[in-house]
């Protein structure tokens, strides 16, 4: 498959081709087909329904039942998630309520570092720097916001530097403030560790902000990818809003 810009599949943290998953009868993915790059942030958007979770849960390794291709760093899904290579935050991801955020972090640290306590420990000094909650994180997370409870999360992911991070909806239903915050934090894990990105979210402010390249998904079918400038001119638009509602046919 070539992209807006032509360039071929060579050299891809994320290859997804031809991608097709139904679930008792109904088609829900009928032909995604998108790439990501190293060291991109890169996102997945499209209306409620067109399959982005869908599409998520199967390169994160947790749905193994699909038709076509879909590899990450040359392996399947299960194969880089056996190997470490990756992390996965879902939208409905939140901290246990009953523990603190150190104790959140480390109880997931140790799962990560298979018992290794001293990986485990470097873990948890990255995810207290990643969520920055300051004297919070010694707090139990009951007491925490939403906002604050989503900066636990995404430490959670990226504290052990996967190689990709799969992200769903990261800034799901919260203000501003707290969304500008993830945001930030995404953007300078990535540039700092060269990590590769993939995220969903339905803020297409976010995602021009964010994101270096976009697949555009509709009915379970990958309908353009690029740029968010690139997408922006193929379809004649004003923004990348304008030409989400263009390309779905959302009123």
């Amino acid at each position: 498959m070539k992209d807006i810009q032509g360039n071929t599949t060579d050299g891809l943290a994320v290859s997804v081709r031809n991608l097709r998953k139904s679930f008792k009868g109904k088609m829900v993915l009928r032909e995604v087909t998108f790439n990501v790059r190293e060291g991109e942030v890169f996102g997945i958007i499209g209306p409620n329904g067109a399959g982005k979770t869908t599409t998520l849960r199967i390169l994160s390794g947790i749905i193994t039942e699909y038709e076509g291709d879909v590899k990450i760093f040359g392996l399947t899904p299960s194969e880089a998630k056996l190997k470490g290579l990756m992390s996965y935050m879902p939208e409905d991801s939140f901290p246990y309520e009953r523990l603190t955020g150190v104790e959140n972090l480390w109880f997931f640290a140790m799962i990560y570092a298979k018992g290794d306590k001293k990986l485990a420990e470097e873990y948890l000094e990255r995810g207290i720097k990643i969520a920055d909650l300051g004297d919070k994180i010694n707090e139990k997370a009951s007491s925490y916001s939403r906002g604050m409870k989503r900066r636990l999360m995404i430490a959670r992911t990226l504290m052990v530097k996967p190689r990709l991070a799969i992200l769903d909806e990261p800034t799901s239903a919260l203000d501003v403030i707290s969304a500008v915050k993830i945001r930030e934090t995404i953007k300078t894990f990535a540039k700092k560790e060269n990590a590769t990105i993939l995220l969903s979210s339905h803020n297409m402010l976010e995602v021009d902000f964010m994101c270096d390249r976009v697949a555009l998904i509709n009915s379970g079918q990958t309908v353009i990818q690029g740029t968010p400038k690139e997408i922006v001119e193929a379809t004649q638009t004003r923004n990348l809003e304008e030409a989400f509602i263009k390309v779905t046919n959302v009123v």
